[in-house]
């Protein structure tokens, strides 16, 4: 086999790939064993028909596809190996010539990597981002906590009060007539939460426990239902049960319930701190990212479409795998969100572009500063993931190859180059 690399414009190239005349012909050969069960000859049972026959019969071609098929995927492997290029894109195959007693010629046009000039990457201006944590946030988390160890009471001595949490039978009625869904038993129902049509729950304050009180609403012009839109309707309804809420006050003793400190005041300078120091480390990747942004401006690359097609098929595929893991297929977030398969992808062509330019510059850099990374630090970073994943170390490292843990030291040096950008990075 033999290749031919011939560079494009905008860092393409077409691989020019030449197989044998003998690889052909074992192709051919496997094709028609393949394919020999599914052919009729006239005087032959099924499957026992010579190739010649068959070719006489249905043409020298019959077969040429699928030795094609057989052929190329091995044929491009070996070539992407022999080339000295770094091919980044799927391959778009041409066959040029496959005939018997011949090579088979067929061309690869393909993206590679592009090549990056750097500008400016250290000693970079950007914006500071201010850290401080305000009591209105310590309140916040403070409530949550209340919320979160709050009990539910029955009431039974007053009528509904908005933010009551009730049960609810109803029927409604338009025109005086019951219409379809508008029924329900013990439904649970939180007053204020504007979970039915407008004007529904303000009528149930002042409602008793189970007296029947009759709701009067209209439905909205743009309600789902087109045979309720716009009408007047009754509902009759009875309240079965009334809870409320009872949140803990925000005192000592609650402190000391739901953490290891004695006074409310030890408790809220606890959240300030954690909050403070989430807050840093936000404020520091933020920094990160500034940094690389302008890093990537004083950049000079081309990046080649292929290139960008590739990086937008691979974030379509992780959103499709995390969507499958929630329960939902691609297709059926298509119908919910009203998007196209091309409008989603116009969509994140934007985010694809980005993240191949961080890349490229931030290799560009851990190469510029000669970053390597050293084998006990990448057995480091693989211990961390085996206690992540509670798994042994080299079990793990087993699992992973050696394809996985040069991947790993890659990452390690890109993490390296843009922590080195970072810190050299002024903020003004």
């Amino acid at each position: 086999m033999s290749v031919q690399v011939e560079k494009l414009e905008k860092n393409m190239a077409k691989l020019t790939i030449e197989v044998p005349a003998e690889e052909l012909e074992a192709a051919l050969e496997k094709a028609y064993q393949k394919s020999k069960n599914r052919i009729n000859i006239p005087g032959f049972r099924k499957g026992k028909a010579p190739r010649k026959m068959i070719e006489k019969m249905y043409g020298a071609g019959i077969f040429y596809e699928d030795a094609a098929n057989i052929l190329i995927p091995d044929a491009y492997t070996k070539a992407v190996e022999e080339c000295e290029e770094v091919i980044v894109s799927q391959p778009e195959i041409s066959v040029v010539q496959i005939e018997k007693g011949n090579p088979f010629i067929f061309t690869a046009e393909v993206a590679v990597k592009p090549e990056v000039t750097l500008g400016d990457y250290k000693g970079l201006e950007v914006e500071k981002t201010e850290v401080s944590v305000a009591e209105e946030e310590i309140d916040k988390e403070v409530d949550k906590e209340r919320e979160n160890n709050s009990r539910m009471l029955d009431i039974d001595d007053r009528a509904v009060e908005s933010g009551d949490m009730i049960k609810l039978d109803f029927e409604g009625f338009v025109d005086g007539v019951a219409f379809e869904g508008g029924k329900g038993t013990d439904y649970p129902l939180t007053i204020g939460s504007g979970s039915f049509i407008p004007g529904f729950e303000d009528q149930l304050i002042g409602a008793k426990l189970g007296e029947e009180t009759e709701v009067n609403v209209t439905f909205p012009e743009e309600y789902q239902s087109k045979d309720l839109a716009g009408k007047a309707a009754v509902f009759k309804c009875k309240v079965n049960e009334i809870k409320v809420k009872e949140l803990p006050e925000a005192d000592d003793e609650f402190a000391k319930d739901v953490s290891e400190f004695d006074t409310l005041a030890e408790y809220r300078d606890d959240i300030r701190a954690k909050l403070l120091d989430r807050k840093t480390e936000e404020a520091k990747r933020e920094k990160e990212r500034k940094a690389l942004d302008k890093a990537v401006e004083n950049a000079t690359m081309e990046i080649p479409d292929a290139m960008v097609n590739e990086q937008v098929r691979r974030i379509a595929d992780d959103f499709a795998r995390r969507l499958q893991a929630q329960g939902l297929s691609m297709e059926q977030y298509m119908q919910f969100t009203g998007m196209t398969p091309d409008s989603y992808m116009d969509q994140v062509r934007p985010e694809a572009l980005k993240r191949i330019k961080n890349s490229l510059v931030l290799e560009a850099v851990a190469k510029a500063e000669n970053i390597e990374i050293s084998d006990e630090r990448v057995e480091e970073e693989i211990k961390k993931m085996a206690e992540s994943y509670k798994m042994e170390p080299e079990k793990l490292k087993e699992m992973m190859g050696d394809y996985e843990v040069e991947q790993l030291k890659n990452d390690l040096s890109v993490q390296a180059a843009a922590e080195l950008i970072s810190e050299a990075a002024v903020e003004v």
